[in-house]
């Protein structure tokens, strides 16, 4: 049976993150190590005191990291050369220590102790794993074919308030397969938003220069007032806007008619919708754009399109590394903000996924790649649920 910590989520990540982005294994309580550098924790009446040694229990004499716990606040000092100063469920410090760390006293009685192995979240072994996983996710999209072969590329719109990251995935998308860092969608900070053109935007593999399977459609941001008029939608979705289309929130012009496609074939309208939301905000949506987006939901429901849901920004959540991406899904600040979509918005929890958009990075990462082509790869899925659904009579030219 796993032996638990007594820490808490947060506490514990905040350890791991003090001290260098490390994963901790917890041994049986009580039991000390001699494998290499580890983390000593003892529970006390009122707090949490610790030591953090680089070396090995039986390497003798040598400094170590000694540290106190209270609340969220870690106060630390560097101690030694000598040995963890433990004896019969008793820590004692020097005066100069006890000062340093804020303590009221020399001696602290404690019941409970726990020890952790200290590893780099992101060592050789894993980071092979993470490219390897990478590796199989690029293949995987490579060679995806459309249900049915009903359609030669899948359309995924993406949706969202201004800000949200819609541009900034379509980027991010591009640079994996172009295999550097670029920005054909135009990312800003205009309160507005950047897109006022309906783009679509097909990708290459740089690998053999062939056209992926899939287009990515990136449409104006959401918002109260302003922003994509609710009209547009399903003209949108069954695909009656070409690439470049300028938007015009006055008035919707007749199918058919200057920039509309007359009669689109399936292959034109949208298979699958992405909603895209900033993980930071996502909370904070006004009431208006709740109630705007479970508008789009029902026409969306109304028109059997699928659709999920894009957390971007996760990595500046509260406490969260780079590290963490490996398995974010764990973490319990991507957790409640999944939960608070669900609980706001309705989506069910398997239909949101977590990324990490390419913003300010100048080098691909393996573990952002890992996030952004798992999320993808489940929108293709999702497209083939839409495409097997369609009644026999839509699979025809004209939808």
């Amino acid at each position: 049976m796993a032996v638990a910590t007594r820490l808490t989520w947060r506490q514990e990540k905040k350890l791991q993150n003090y001290f260098g982005e490390k994963q901790f294994s917890l041994y049986k309580a009580s039991i000390c190590s001699e494998q290499g550098p580890a983390l000593t924790v003892v529970y006390s009446k009122d707090q949490i005191v610790g030591a953090y040694m680089q070396k090995n229990y039986g390497e003798g004499n040598y400094l170590i990291i000694v540290f106190v716990f209270q609340e969220f606040i870690i106060t630390k000092c560097k101690v030694g050369p000598f040995k963890l100063p433990m004896l019969k469920k008793t820590m004692h410090f020097s005066k100069n220590t006890v000062k340093k760390l804020g303590l009221s006293q020399r001696y602290i009685s404690f019941h409970d102790c726990e020890v952790f192995r200290c590893e780099d979240l992101l060592d050789e072994r894993r980071m092979n794993g993470i490219t390897e996983l990478k590796e199989n996710l690029l293949c995987a999209i490579r060679n995806y074919v459309p249900y049915g072969g009903l359609v030669h590329k899948i359309r995924i719109l993406l949706l969202g308030p201004v800000g949200g990251g819609k541009s900034s995935f379509v980027n991010s998308v591009k640079s994996i397969f172009r295999g550097h860092v670029t920005n054909q969608a135009l990312v800003g900070s205009n309160p507005t938003g950047t897109s006022e053109k309906y783009r679509t935007y097909f990708f290459k593999d740089e690998k053999d220069n062939n056209t992926l399977p899939f287009i990515l459609c990136d449409s104006m941001g959401l918002s109260e007032k302003e922003g994509l008029d609710m009209d547009d939608i399903p003209s949108i979705l069954e695909g009656h806007f070409p690439d470049r289309y300028q938007f015009n929130s006055l008035k919707l012009m007749p199918k058919g008619i200057g920039n509309h496609t007359g009669c689109p074939l399936l292959e034109d309208r949208v298979h699958c919708v992405a909603f895209v939301f900033n993980a930071n905000s996502v909370e904070q949506l006004s009431y208006q754009m709740v109630e705007k987006i479970k508008r789009i939901r029902r026409e969306l429901i109304k028109s059997d399109v699928v659709h999920v849901v894009l957390l971007t920004h996760v990595d500046t959540l509260d406490l969260i590394t780079k590290a963490d991406l490996i398995d974010i899904y764990k973490c319990v600040p991507v957790k409640l903000k999944l939960e608070a979509v669900h609980r706001k918005l309705g989506f069910a929890l398997s239909d949101i996924f977590v990324v990490s958009n390419y913003t300010s990075e100048w080098e691909l990462e393996p573990v952002i790649d890992v996030l952004i082509l798992s999320a993808l790869k489940e929108m293709l899925w999702a497209a083939d649920d839409f495409l097997e659904n369609l009644p026999l009579e839509n699979t025809g030219r004209c939808v």
